[in-house]
């Protein structure tokens, strides 16, 4: 008898949760693990897309998003639980299959990105609740032969007078009934749940391992492959010899697919030992020269040229040509990213004559439905998402040309059986689909007050959307506004009468996309190091220069002296620490950190940061706190660590070990103060990005007078 011994940390987390800790003996039974959807109950109520009530009183709650760490899978059941006074402990939450009516209210499709999954669905959520309480009122009021309006709803009950019923026993009444035009929503003074810090939903199973992600979908003849994909990007396969591959254990079919030659085996460890096996001849094409090097030196070529006008106002080039005071100039650097979530790129397909399965995490479920059809020959509708958890997508889960879907679709369909077909770290990580590195140059000349009078600066940076679907949406007199978003709607450019902001946007080759907090992640460090640059010219305190140059913006000062009061800025620190400050609005919201630095085996060390953040209202304060954490983290990885280059074509990074990122003994402590404008809603998952690499490289020169203009942040030796 052949007995698996490996066990996985999930699975040894279940059954701790299932014995309740202490010593846990366990084993696992091949191909004993299932992904099932959920089920919904039998009767039950289904008033709208985004909800149903079922008999045993549960309330589940259909994500139209996907949750990929964010909280949605708390915040968006709280929007729906406010209206329908529901009882939390009852609630249940599902991704939404890929449907229409699931479309975004910002994209038109159904996606999750951009930080606008709260906003977005704020009322769309809250009316759906409220059209199932209205529903189950008018059940109860029939049920207890009163008035509507004598009824009253509380914790998942409809009550009048000393009758009660729960929402269970009235469902199946009210399934029958016809749901309101329109439903009144509760004024603000009446929540009871928009505004708590309810724990999240999907603690427990993440915890104890019971949460799907798509590396653990698994059912009965589901094979695993993986991809000998292009060592350089653009490469094409010219021949392949897969004799020693099929020869491995395990090893099921080779097959050859758009992106290269997919090894299809019983399990990974074949499926990696048959791909290193192939013997494949490229043609490498154009791209086989690729250098970081030489790319350094054609972006600052560029940048001194005149590029296309994303922003423009006076004459720059006249008014700092003619300045007579002092004039700043200052070349920043930013390298390509790749975004290497938690969980790599992994997607199961299960194709029959007249459907298509996938079962995966993706950020785009629209785009993903069409390209699996397109492949198939199938209609959309034919084709169902089974959206699992994602571990982390920060943008690589939504490419326009759904390159990991379509992949696994066309390993599927050669293949001709349901194949899993994942990435590895190597593969993440060597892949493509990188935020561009960015080259800014700028020179600003200043007043006899200090200010910017005269102000010029040009970008050099890959477009994300030139060559892609999106092309025609976000690409605008050739500037795509993501290249420069941060930087051309800055409200430090509002007051200089004579200013010009230029973009070139070269192709190289690379295959680029939206990093978290996209365009915001490279113009955020510029500006905010800049600043401080011409407040150190002009004299003047860092906090003092912004406050001049933010006078007339208030919920960028209102942040920033949050910040700096809770940062206990200008009060003196241990020897050998300094603060820095940096303030950048994105998504909607506005964002100040003071960031807390010393200087360690010659590195800088960040102690402490201080948020304050502005995103209109928090629906879910608990969890804005959460994500200004994650924001630190993921914004210090690129500030400290993180970098990717290329020699001879190819990428030399591959892993954790060469491309950092933070570890936890890096992790500062950080403070979250949240800011109630009572403005407009924004968002909240990418806007601490921005500022965090910048309030660092300020604190470093308050601290040595080194000015750092390049990330990773690098001191001088000595």
């Amino acid at each position: 008898m052949n007995v698996e011994t490996s066990l996985s940390r999930r699975t040894f987390l279940k059954a701790s949760a299932v014995l309740g800790g202490g010593l846990v003996v366990a084993f696992t039974v091949p191909g004993a693990r299932r992904f099932a959807m959920a089920q919904e109950p039998a009767g039950g109520f289904t008033p709208n897309a985004f909800l149903r009530i079922g008999t045993d009183d549960s309330v589940t709650v259909l994500l139209a998003h996907s949750e990929m760490g964010q909280g949605i899978w708390t915040t968006l059941p709280m929007l729906i639980a406010e209206e329908l006074d529901a009882d939390w402990s009852k609630i249940k939450v599902e991704h939404a299959p890929a449907a229409p009516v699931y479309a975004s209210p910002v994209f038109g499709m159904q996606g999750t990105g951009g930080s606008t999954t709260t906003f977005s669905e704020f009322d769309r959520y809250r009316n759906a609740g409220a059209t199932a309480r209205a529903l189950l009122v008018q059940a109860a009021a029939a049920k207890f032969g009163v008035a509507a309006s004598e009824c009253r709803t509380e914790n998942g009950e409809v009550i009048a007078g000393d009758q009660r019923a729960r929402y269970g026993e009235l469902a199946d009444a009210a399934s029958q009934l016809t749901a309101p035009a329109n439903v009144a929503l509760k004024e603000k003074k009446d929540w009871k749940v928009i505004g708590q810090s309810p724990k999240r939903l999907d603690s427990l199973e993440k915890i104890t391992g019971r949460a799907i992600f798509g590396m653990d979908v698994q059912f009965d003849g589901l094979m695993t492959a993986l991809v000998a994909r292009a060592p350089v990007f653009g490469a094409t396969v010219t021949s392949f010899n897969d004799s020693v591959a099929k020869a491995i254990p395990g090893v099921r079919q080779v097959v050859q697919v758009p992106s290269g030659v997919a090894v299809v085996a019983d399990h990974f460890w074949a499926a990696k030992l048959g791909r290193d096996a192939l013997e494949i001849q490229w043609d490498l094409g154009p791209n086989a020269g690729l250098d970081s090097d030489a790319l350094r030196e054609e972006f600052r070529r560029l940048a001194g040229t005149e590029g296309m006008p994303a922003a423009t106002a006076g004459d720059a080039a006249t008014a700092l040509s003619g300045a007579t005071g002092k004039k700043v100039e200052a070349e920043y650097l930013l390298p390509y990213l790749a975004h290497t979530p938690m969980e790599p790129l992994n997607c199961t397909v299960k194709i029959s004559d007249d459907q298509c399965e996938i079962w995966t995490g993706t950020q785009f479920q629209t785009l993903e439905q069409m390209s699996a059809a397109a492949i198939t020959g199938l209609k959309p509708e034919q084709v169902t998402i089974h959206t699992t958890f994602l571990g982390g997508g920060f943008g690589r889960r939504a490419t326009a040309e759904s390159d990991f879907v379509s992949e696994a679709v066309h390993v599927a369909k050669a293949a001709g059986v349901p194949v899993k077909t994942v990435w590895t770290r190597e593969d993440d990580i060597r892949g493509g689909y990188y935020r561009s590195a960015f080259l800014h140059k700028a020179a600003v000349a200043l007043g006899d007050d200090g200010l910017p009078t005269a102000w010029h600066q040009v970008l050099v940076g890959q477009s994300l959307a030139t060559g892609t679907p999106m092309e025609a949406m976000m690409v605008h007199n050739g500037i795509d506004h993501t290249s420069v978003e941060g930087v051309s709607d800055s409200p430090y450019l509002k007051a200089v009468k004579d200013h010009r902001v230029d973009l070139h946007s070269p192709q190289t080759g690379i295959k680029v996309l939206w990093w978290r907090s996209v365009g915001h992640s490279h113009t955020g460090f510029v500006m905010e190091s800049l600043v401080d640059e011409l407040a150190s010219a002009a004299g003047q305190d860092p906090v003092e220069y912004r406050r001049k140059l933010l006078k007339d913006d208030p919920r960028h000062l209102g942040v920033l002296n949050l910040a700096a009061e809770k940062a206990n800025w200008g009060q003196p620190l241990p020897e050998g620490r300094a603060r820095g400050i940096a303030v950048h609005a994105s998504f909607g919201s506005f964002c100040a950190q003071v960031a807390e630095v010393s200087i360690e085996n010659g590195a800088p060390r960040v102690h402490r940061v201080v948020v304050a953040v502005d995103c209109g209202m928090a629906v879910n304060p608990g969890n804005v706190a959460a994500q200004m954490e994650s924001c630190v983290a993921f914004g210090l990885s690129a500030a400290l660590h993180s970098r990717l280059s290329f020699k001879d074509g190819r990428v030399v990074e591959s892993n954790y070990h060469d491309f950092r990122v933070l570890r936890l003994n890096e992790m500062p402590v950080v403070e979250v103060h949240i800011l109630d404008s009572g403005e407009k809603m924004g968002g909240i998952g990418e806007t601490g990005v921005p500022p965090v690499a910048p309030a660092v490289a300020n604190a470093v020169f308050a601290l040595t007078g080194q000015r750092l203009r390049e990330l990773p942040l690098q001191l001088a030796a000595g």
